[in-house]
């Protein structure tokens, strides 16, 4: 408190100083609140009213005061201190503890520079632990620049965010703002869990009794952003399945979805969130497409390896040459020398007799098996339909495949269904040549030794890899 009253006693010092050098400009004197109620003897209207457009309106426009006192009851003294010595000397004097207080009133009074050097100390003052607050802030004093940052900084750092005390401060609006974006870093089930905690806290906040129903009631329209279609059946009969926020048809529609083929349409998202930023990209090493290839249980399967680091989400799949069909599949890509399941994905699709590609893509959670301890790290078993046209079908990853530059992929699917289209004269070498950045990944396909139903360099299926860069 000492330091405090040094502060504005030096500052009122100096403004004497500086009015008593120019006593051609009437001075005013301005109460604050706050510590002993500090009286500003602010001096020099012209300063002022140069250096804040507020304060040119308030002495010289039209509605201007002839007062020698104004009142601001809702600035902070250190604030108010904190604008002083910019206006009268360009010094910046900001801190953790009073650059949110001195940022409001630098909006409040119209100073853009002042405001601009709050902005970039939030900047570098970014973290996992304070995204939330700051983006909390960001929204109400509508600096978007900010908000973004803020945004990809929880994108990135999901898991630290959420578990971050801030996270419960925050808004609704604030909220569903994040809720509503694909690029969180973060299992569902983990994020639930933090939607949880929040609704928890604004029943508080709310003065309502923490109970399921007005648990549900908090949330309103962020509940409808959950993916739960992302969950395994596991995770959400141990955890939503029981919470009481969802009601009995959304539960049992859930568990449908998760055990029954093809899937019903739930009210939820089942578009995964993908952390990759970046453009999705995908290669088809096959020039041209014939009729028949046969399944009876064998994988088909490639080898393939890349000349920079990627992250492949999903493959593309010939469909049916029968008409409409349900196909049940197996997707996985082990690394050559340990002959480890990186990504793995039990599940259908449909296609529509076309000779068009079919994605079928990995999801979260998916299968991923450690083959030397037999351990399943994610499991994943769906159904898909797709609507008859031409466009590919997905199934994503929630943690996309790291493949690394110059070691050898197999990528395998295992189809069950009639008859399927095949690809021609394939290419060994293939190069995706990005249109925005121009940046090329390079792809080498070789044979993979053993039982491949057929598939080869030359013909097969797995037609398409789809990656981000």
């Amino acid at each position: 408190m000492w330091d405090r009253l040094c502060d504005v006693c030096g500052l009122w010092t100096f403004l004497s100083v500086v009015a008593a050098q120019s006593p051609a400009f009437a001075t005013v004197e301005i109460l604050g609140r706050g510590l002993i109620q500090e009286l500003y003897r602010a001096g020099d209207r012209f300063v002022l009213a140069v250096g804040s457009a507020v304060f040119d309106a308030m002495f010289n426009g039209g509605m201007a005061t002839t007062s020698t006192e104004i009142e601001l009851p809702d600035v902070e003294p250190a604030a108010f201190l904190a604008l002083l010595k910019f206006l009268y000397s360009d010094e910046v004097q900001i801190g953790p503890e009073t650059v949110m207080t001195t940022l409001y009133t630098a909006k409040k009074y119209a100073v853009p520079a002042l405001e601009a050097h709050c902005v970039e100390f939030l900047k570098k003052n970014l973290r996992a632990d304070n995204a939330f607050m700051l983006l909390t802030q960001a929204r109400l004093f509508d600096e978007p620049q900010l908000a973004s940052l803020c945004l990809e900084n929880i994108d990135k750092n999901t898991a630290d965010a959420i578990t971050a005390e801030g996270f419960t401060d925050i808004d609704l609006d604030t909220l569903v703002a994040v809720l509503e974006r694909d690029t969180l870093g973060i299992r569902e089930v983990r994020l639930f869990s933090a939607v949880v905690r929040w609704s928890e806290a604004e029943c508080q906040r709310q003065q309502l009794q923490v109970t399921p129903e007005n648990k549900r009631k908090v949330l309103g329209k962020a509940l409808a952003l959950i993916r739960f279609p992302l969950m395994t059946i596991e995770e959400f009969a141990a955890g939503p399945a029981q919470s009481g926020i969802l009601v009995d048809r959304e539960v049992v529609s859930l568990f449908l979805h998760f055990t029954v083929n093809p899937k019903p349409r739930v009210d939820f998202i089942d578009l995964p969130s993908c952390c990759l930023r970046g453009e999705e990209c995908s290669i088809n090493h096959f020039q041209q497409v014939e009729s028949r290839w046969g399944y009876s249980g064998t994988s088909d399967r490639i080898r393939f390896s890349v000349n920079k680091r990627i992250f492949v989400v999903g493959f593309g799949l010939y469909g049916s040459i029968h008409g409409p069909t349900d196909y049940q599949v197996n997707i996985q890509v082990p690394t050559r020398p340990s002959n480890t399941v990186l990504g793995q994905n039990d599940t259908g699709f449909s296609c529509d007799g076309s000779a068009s590609t079919f994605r079928v893509m990995f999801k979260e959670p998916v299968e991923i098996i450690h083959t030397d301890s037999n351990t399943v790290l994610g499991q994943n078993d769906t159904g898909f339909s797709c609507d008859g046209s031409a466009s590919t079908f997905r199934v994503m990853f929630k943690e996309p495949v790291e493949v690394l530059p110059n070691v050898n992929y197999t990528a395998c699917a295992t189809l069950k269904g009639p008859d399927s289209h095949y690809g021609t004269k394939g290419l060994r070498k293939v190069t995706h040549e990005s249109p925005t950045t121009g940046a090329k990944t390079c792809f080498t396909f070789c044979y993979a030794a053993g039982n491949n139903n057929g598939t080869s360099v030359e013909d097969g299926q797995i037609p398409e890899v789809i990656f981000y860069t």
